[in-house]
């Protein structure tokens, strides 16, 4: 896939039409019909929350680029009536644009090449598994193939993929500042040093942090 720096958290959405907004507020429209962006933001992370927490109970078997589909019509089917749908406007973000649409389906398939490459890897070699995995959140996250929620999907999504190899991976370790920061670092710049540096550590450590959310 091609270059992918971003540098700021500063999104642009090309969407003439109104596909995905409500033009009289601005906001994304939503199954609830909220019109306040504070309570929608509100009410979307609690309901996030309590679909996270089922998936996390019941895992969902990762088999390929359509599972990370299938978590986000879980994560936000209360929400949004697109949920689990691949986006059809254009993102950018600094002036610097995700992956275009019009070439989603060459994503997918290089997507799925890169899984199907860290279901081979030996169960005892964790600094590989930490390399692909970096790899594939990286070609995720610079397909942003969601208007929303990408973040929140691809973190569960790694989750999943470190659970078929019997590994725990909570990319949302607890009050840990410095490992959000990281994170953010290496999804924000597509530093996979950063992110592979980052996820080999909480692998390692994983089993120690209880909360997932």
């Amino acid at each position: 896939m091609p270059n992918k720096k971003h540098k700021s958290n500063f999104y642009k959405y090309i969407d003439p039409d109104f596909t995905y907004t409500d033009p009289k507020t601005g906001l994304l429209r939503n199954l609830p019909d909220i019109t306040d962006p504070d309570v929608l933001l509100f009410v979307e992370s609690g309901a996030v929350t309590k679909r996270l927490q089922e998936l996390y109970e019941n895992p969902m078997k990762i088999k390929g680029i359509d599972s990370l589909f299938e978590i986000h019509r879980h994560l936000f089917q209360d929400i949004y009536v697109w949920a689990g749908k691949k986006r059809t406007v254009e993102i950018s973000k600094d002036g610097k644009q995700f992956f275009p649409t019009s070439h989603f389906d060459n994503a997918f398939r290089y997507i799925d090449q890169i899984i199907a490459e860290f279901t081979k890897i030996p169960i005892d070699n964790k600094k590989l598994f930490a390399e692909k995995l970096s790899e594939i959140l990286d070609n995720v996250n610079y397909l942003h193939p969601f208007r929303e929620g990408n973040g929140r999907t691809q973190r569960e999504f790694l989750r999943g993929l470190a659970l078929e190899k019997g590994l725990t991976l909570n990319l949302n370790p607890p009050d840990n500042k410095n490992f959000y920061e990281r994170y953010m670092k290496g999804t924000i710049e597509s530093d996979v040093k950063t992110l592979t540096e980052l996820i080999f550590e909480l692998i390692d450590t994983n089993d120690k942090q209880k909360n997932v959310l």
